[in-house]
């Protein structure tokens, strides 16, 4: 099927706009994505092995875009 995603859609909430708006910005400053981010903070709490922390992008007046 076309529009069809290997993993199944998962749900976000008690996340204001805003917040949605600015973690958008700040993963894509670090070449990323939502997903990914989300995905990796889940590994690393859980304690998957041989995961880590995402690291936090560089703000935007410290030399992001």
């Amino acid at each position: 099927m076309a529009n069809q995603h290997r993993e199944k859609l998962r749900g976000v909430r008690g996340v204001d706009d805003q917040l949605w708006t600015d973690f958008g910005n700040a993963t894509a400053r670090d070449d990323s994505d939502r997903s990914a981010v989300i995905r990796r903070f889940m590994e690393w709490y859980v304690r998957r092995p041989g995961s880590d922390h995402p690291r936090r992008p560089a703000a935007p007046d410290e030399g992001g875009t």
